[in-house]
Order: C-alpha cells, then sequence, then structure tokens
C-alpha cells in the first residue's frame, strides 16, 4: 500500500515507473487461451514485423527479460574470450552490471574515461595495441551506451564515425540501447537513423525504460552473427516460456509511434526540471540536459533530507552530484513539487 505521506513518484530511475496503460492493455488482451510457449506464436511474429518496420527488414531480433541479460548475450555471441570490449568507464556493463559482462563472455573491458559518457575514436585508438600478439587481449568489440548513462546523446554522425573506425580495424560496434527511445526523441530521428544507418552491428534495444513492465530485446543487423544466438539464448536462461507476454508489450510499444511519445513526455520534463532548478544559485548543472535525465551538484548537507521526501541517486558522492531522472508518467505537477521541496530544503540549509 502506498504510504500517503509519500510522493507517488521519485526521480531515481525510469525503472521506478509503472507500465503504460496501452501496453498494460495489450498484456490484458494476450492473457487470453492457449498458444505455443517459447516464442512460435503469433504474438511474437507480430512483434518481430513491427521491429522489421523500425529497424529493417535485414534484421534478426530476439527477446530477453532484461537488460543485463541483453547486453551480456549480446556481446558473448560475438566475441570470444580471448577478446577484450571497450567501453565508456562509466558503462552500464562497466559499473553496474555485477561483473557479468566478464564473467559470462570471458572478456576483458578497456574502460576510457570520460567526462560527459561519451567516446571518441581518438580514445579508441589508444586501446589498440598488441594486435596478432598472442600474449594480449585482441580488441574486438567498441560498446557505446545510447542515451548514455550521463543523459547525453551520440549524434548519427558520432555514431557512424566510430563503427567506421572500428570496421577498418576488424572490430564490432555495440549499443546498449536501453534509453535508445529518449535518444531518438531528442534528435527528432527514427530509431533506424541510430543503429542501421550508421553501422551498428549489434543493439539492445530497452522497453522497461520507456513503459514495459518488463522485456528487452537484442537486435542484429547482420544475421551472420545471431546463427547461434538462440542457443546461447537459452544458456544464458534468457528465453521466456511465456514469450507472448514480452512480444505484445513490443508491438504495443512500437506502434502508433507509443515509443517516441513516452520518451518525448519524460524528455520534456526533464527539461522543465532542469529549468526550474537553473534558478537555484546552489545548484549547478554537471551535464547537457538531452534526454530524461538531469546531473546537478547541491549543497551535501541537503541531499539526505531531500532523499526523505524524494527517493534519487547520488552519482558521486565526493562532489555532491545526484542524478534526476524523469519517466513517461512524470507530470508537470510532479516537476513543480519536487523544485519546491529542493528550494525549501536548499534555503533551510543557506
Amino acid at each position: 500500500m502506498q504510504n500517503p505521506l509519500k510522493p507517488s513518484r521519485s526521480f531515481a530511475s525510469d525503472n521506478n515507473a509503472g507500465i503504460h496503460p496501452e501496453i498494460l492493455r495489450a498484456v490484458s488482451l494476450a492473457n487470453t487461451g492457449h498458444v505455443k510457449a517459447y516464442g512460435d506464436d503469433d504474438y511474437t511474429e507480430a512483434a518481430v514485423q513491427k521491429f522489421k518496420q523500425h529497424f529493417g527488414e535485414g534484421i534478426d531480433v530476439y527477446f530477453v527479460f532484461g537488460g543485463t541479460g541483453a547486453n551480456v548475450l549480446g556481446l558473448q555471441i560475438i566475441a570470444e574470450p580471448f577478446n577484450a570490449i571497450l567501453c565508456a568507464e562509466t558503462a552500464h556493463i562497466n559499473v553496474d552490471e555485477c561483473g557479468a559482462p566478464e564473467k559470462f563472455t570471458g572478456c576483458k573491458l578497456l574502460t576510457i574515461p570520460t567526462t560527459d559518457g561519451k567516446i571518441t575514436i581518438e580514445a579508441i585508438r589508444r586501446h589498440l595495441h598488441g594486435m596478432g600478439d598472442q600474449h594480449h587481449v585482441q580488441p574486438k568489440v567498441v560498446s557505446i551506451s545510447q542515451t548514455t548513462e550521463m543523459g547525453t546523446v551520440y549524434s548519427p554522425e558520432e555514431i557512424r564515425t566510430i563503427s567506421n573506425y572500428a570496421h577498418a580495424n576488424r572490430m564490432l560496434l555495440h549499443l546498449d540501447g536501453a534509453r535508445l527511445s529518449n535518444a531518438a526523441a531528442s534528435l527528432e530521428v527514427d530509431l533506424k537513423a541510430l543503429t542501421a544507418d550508421v553501422g551498428v552491428d549489434v543493439v539492445s534495444f530497452g522497453g522497461t525504460k520507456n513503459g514495459m513492465m518488463y522485456g528487452e530485446s537484442v537486435v542484429f543487423f547482420d544475421r551472420n552473427l545471431s546463427k547461434s544466438f538462440k542457443y546461447v539464448r537459452k544458456q544464458g536462461m534468457q528465453l521466456a516460456s511465456k514469450m507472448r507476454f514480452i512480444s505484445a508489450q513490443f508491438e504495443a510499444l512500437l506502434s502508433n509511434d507509443l515509443w517516441r511519445q513516452n520518451a518525448q513526455h519524460a524528455n520534456q520534463m526533464a527539461k522543465r526540471l532542469a529549468q526550474e532548478i537553473g534558478t537555484i544559485p546552489q545548484i549547478r548543472m554537471t551535464q547537457k540536459v538531452q534526454a530524461n535525465g538531469v546531473f546537478a551538484t547541491l549543497p551535501k548537507a541537503c541531499i539526505p533530507i531531500l532523499q526523505r521526501e524524494y527517493f534519487f541517486y547520488v552519482w558521486n558522492e565526493e562532489s555532491g552530484e545526484v542524478r534526476w531522472m524523469t519517466s513517461f508518467d512524470t507530470t508537470e505537477e510532479d516537476v513543480q513539487n519536487f523544485v519546491r521541496c529542493i528550494k525549501k530544503v536548499v534555503a533551510g540549509q543557506a
């Protein structure tokens, strides 16, 4: 039961949001009768067709339970244990997956320092040594996040530059797209423009952070890379028996522009929050607000007081940097109430 003294929405993560009514309705409609298990059903076929509309006809797509599973299995199928995976030091696969990428791929993660979550070919180049030397791990995959873990966004041109460089050096490009919808909405482009059109090889496309109950997907743009994926998915414990309930959600999300509407709204609420707190002298924005994340510093003494009213994460304890996330169901009233609370707490600590 919801504590009446606590706000119904937090600013901690879009994972904390509920389920969009249209997606919940799709799950309910799928909850009729018996259908074949493990994806051999009409709901899954309909969802696959939606993916092809958005990402291109030549793709393979597989549904899994969660984002870590999508990332790990997507990387595992394209890299050998003697390979290295290059990523930003802030990347989810490096910071927030409990070592699962290293454990299940066997690969070494080579991390790249970054101030905004984005990596460049200059930074990638520094790791391309010892190629062909049996004593060194062999770089095979570049992994980027879109949006990044710092709420920033790669332009299509930036992704194309990275993919061209990776391919020229016999590497592949993996994209962690847990918030790919937010990036596409921010840039006002379609999903294909940030993936197939710019040379991405594998993408983990997220639904959970954009209105779904649960479920992520792994999309391959070269079917030669995915030939054995159905076995890897089973071994990786990511094969859903009642897959229709993941598939029905994706079919709804990718219909009638719902994915874009949800992401656009979340992005707009983040910009509104940034505008409001931008007038508070004690708060300093630390990243550009390009999607649905707001990163800022404020007096450290204010943080625990605010957290008693609104749940959110401290991103950097040393600097007092916090992360405030908005969701498809964040309202303008939610933002205004949160800003009032911030102003009250900051004023009390002045």
